[in-house]
């Protein structure tokens, strides 16, 4: 059997980057300050200046990011939160954690993405938010949605999109926060969890700050004007970020590049996320839809290459929701893509020759299952 490649390959990575990962930590450890120290306040600055935002908000992990914006905004029990059900769990179950309930609409058959024209319809008098999700890397088309529910809230879930753009934009500049994973395998990932919230608004960025840290607001340490919970960034998380950051542009280029590679399967009887003209994709993940989409993982699989399925169930189908939402429209697109979606490896380190093995092998066998 060939060398196996995985999905993800963390320790590639970290081989080049050894050096400023080492130093990073160094620091943390000399200044022994390991909770929201200057590795915190100078990442917020540098991540900020990266996603075209004035504030940056770092917390201790995604989730937390996308609950802690929800509640700046007022968001509580009794709302509702227009979302999409073809995403991670954590989508939905940071809405569900404010109380609000996900109202689900189905996602455009080209990108996988909230359809805007959906939107509309499912505004009630309740609705307080929207969340729409940047999947897979591709964002959605956050201008058409807010044209279509004018006056609402949006808070973008960029966990798979750190330096996507729409309409020439970077994500999160048409809505008022966009938050962020920095989950290990996401294309900026630390060595363990951690997340951050960036917006164009001071206030809700203060308010966001004092949630994060037991809603604290005026810098007394026994002083509580919020209800807030202990969502602080750890320091040590944020000098791997700072280490990694400078490189996110040549490793989402990488990215790119290899997506393309990828492509030319669009020639066999496969779905492919299409990217769209407004649309900057900066390739999280590269997914195809295919109906044997089980048959071929094993067999990539049985010869060394990487593959998974991102998400076989969609949030709708879960058993933990169960009767805690509401649809709007039907979630047809969103079952096809969640009963037939395959993803590829993909990360810079994997190389021209690595993204060609993958096709050469996977070519036969979609070639195979069309005749």
């Amino acid at each position: 059997m060939s060398s196996k490649l995985p999905l993800v390959d963390l320790r590639a990575q970290y081989r080049t980057l050894e050096p400023e990962i080492k130093a990073g930590f160094e620091r943390v450890l000399e200044r022994q300050v390991f909770i929201s120290g200057p590795e915190t306040a100078a990442f917020e600055q540098e991540f900020a200046a990266a996603c075209e935002a004035t504030e940056c908000i770092a917390v201790s992990n995604g989730t937390t990011a996308l609950e802690l914006a929800l509640r700046a905004l007022g968001v509580g029990t009794g709302d509702e939160v227009i979302t999409v059900s073809h995403t991670f769990f954590a989508t939905v179950s940071a809405i569900v954690s404010t109380g609000a309930t996900p109202v689900f609409v189905d996602v455009e058959p080209a990108s996988w993405t909230m359809a805007p024209e959906r939107v509309s319809a499912a505004v009630s008098e309740r609705t307080k938010a929207i969340v729409p999700v940047h999947i897979y890397g591709h964002p959605a088309d956050v201008p058409a949605i807010r044209a279509a529910a004018p006056g609402i809230p949006i808070v973008e879930d960029a966990a798979q999109a750190h330096l996507a753009r729409y309409h020439g934009s970077a994500v999160g500049s048409n809505a008022h926060a966009a938050c962020y994973s920095f989950y290990p395998g996401k294309n900026l990932g630390a060595y363990g969890d951690a997340g951050a919230v960036t917006t164009n608004d001071l206030e809700m960025a203060e308010r966001i700050r004092a949630l994060r840290d037991h809603g604290r607001t005026g810098g007394a340490k026994y002083e509580h004007e919020l209800l807030g919970t202990n969502a602080r960034a750890d320091e040590l998380q944020m000098a791997v970020l700072r280490a990694k950051l400078p490189h996110l542009r040549a490793w989402t280029d990488a990215r790119q590049r290899l997506a393309e590679r990828y492509e030319a399967l669009g020639v066999y009887e496969v779905e492919l996320q299409q990217v769209q003209p407004w649309a900057e994709h900066v390739r999280h993940l590269f997914v195809l839809l295919h109906p044997r989409r089980d048959w071929l993982i094993r067999r990539l699989q049985e010869d060394g290459i990487g593959a998974g399925v991102h998400y076989p169930v969609a949030c709708h189908q879960q058993a933990a929701l169960a009767e805690r939402f509401r649809s709007v429209g039907g979630l047809h697109v969103t079952e096809h893509v969640a009963a037939n979606c395959l993803s590829l490896p993909l990360y810079a380190e994997l190389g021209d020759a690595g993204a060609d093995r993958v096709a050469e092998m996977l070519a036969p066998l979609l070639l195979a299952e069309a005749a």
